[in-house]
């Protein structure tokens, strides 16, 4: 019997991350679904839990279309890096085009959390670097973290944030 091998990038345990969606032009929930199909297609990755749908106003230039944004819970067995180069991808593939900085888009994926590491490269900062600052990641993750010390944190986040950010469940 022949025993698989792990891939290039691939690991033979599995870590629990999470994923921040968004999306604001097309059909947004579309696409955001669209996103969390592909994410569950991939070799080494397994969605387990998604947060409802929010939408949100833009950060950053503020004459763009509200946003809908969301939060995977995934467990992978690919690294952080190999993780994002394929959420990337997916965004490629999607349609998405390199724009301006907080810009409109048709999809962005983000790794948001990756198990317990923290790593600052130039691709990749995990936790993300504006994790702990927006209610709209803050919201949808608290929906799909389990009880324990990270739903302590995320909980104690959204209210040191308060309501400044002004977000509502989708659809309204």
């Amino acid at each position: 019997m022949e025993h698989s091998r792990p891939r290039s990038g691939e690991r033979t345990e599995r870590v629990e991350a999470y994923l921040g969606l968004g999306s604001n032009l097309g059909d947004r929930a579309a696409n955001l679904w669209e996103a969390t199909r592909r994410l569950g297609e991939l070799r080494g990755c397994t969605v387990e839990r998604s947060s409802r749908l929010y939408e949100t106003a833009p950060v950053g230039p503020q004459e763009q279309a509200w946003f809908l944004n969301a939060v995977l819970s995934v467990q992978t067995s690919l690294s952080p890096h190999d993780l994002l180069r394929a959420a990337k991808q997916i965004e490629r593939d999607m349609g998405r085009v390199p724009g301006e900085r907080w810009g409109p888009r048709l999809i962005d994926i983000d790794v948001l959390l990756f198990g317990e590491k923290r790593i600052a490269s130039a691709e990749l900062t995990v936790p993300h670097p504006e994790l702990w600052r927006r209610r709209f990641v803050l919201v949808p993750l608290a929906d799909v973290v389990p009880s324990g010390p990270l739903a302590d944190e995320v909980r104690g986040r959204l209210e040191e944030l308060g309501e400044q950010q002004e977000l509502r469940p989708w659809p309204a």
